[in-house]
């Protein structure tokens, strides 16, 4: 009986192993200089924010769009805001330089000038209440008995188990 336990954690432990392995090989490949503009299209006057990873010193990222910025060295991210005169409908090139190596990313402006997110003056209509909007008092012990019931099987049943193999 023992040896059935075992078995079972072992074989359980191994498939948790083999299931979760692909998901840890495919993020383990974080080597190498990795750029990318976060969101990749923007209003004039927007803000996009400017990751590097993989640089073991200060990342320097310049563009037509906006100023020159320096994402210092142990940081991944920086925050910068597009030129109000930008082009509406044209495509920049963002170039990230780590020493000799360096990547360019494009990014679109989108047209009109970026607006304010609306202010929504009521609520969603998600109904009228939660779980307790009708409190059964009957239900509830049904379902409390049926839990306590089963509990209780459960636990004469295993030790009536261990009477029958005469331990």
């Amino acid at each position: 009986m023992r040896a059935i336990r075992v078995a079972s954690a072992a074989l359980l432990g191994v498939s948790a192993l083999l299931l979760t392995a692909p998901a840890a090989q495919a993020r383990g490949d974080t080597e190498g200089f990795r750029v990318a503009v976060l969101p990749s299209t923007v209003a004039p006057g927007g803000r996009v924010t400017l990751h590097a990873t993989g640089c073991e010193q200060s990342v320097s990222v310049s563009s037509g769009v906006f100023d020159t910025v320096i994402i210092p060295r142990g940081r991944t991210s920086a925050r910068v805001v597009m030129d109000r005169d930008a082009e509406p409908g044209a495509r920049y090139e963002v170039s990230f330089h780590c020493g000799t190596f360096w990547q360019d990313v494009d990014l679109t402006i989108v047209g009109g000038r970026e607006v304010a997110p609306p202010h929504w003056h009521k609520g969603v209509a998600a109904g009228e209440g939660g779980s307790l909007a009708d409190l059964n008092l009957k239900e509830i012990g049904m379902g409390a008995a049926l839990i306590a019931a089963s509990l209780g099987t459960a636990h004469h049943l295993s030790r009536r188990r261990g009477d029958e193999d005469g331990t």
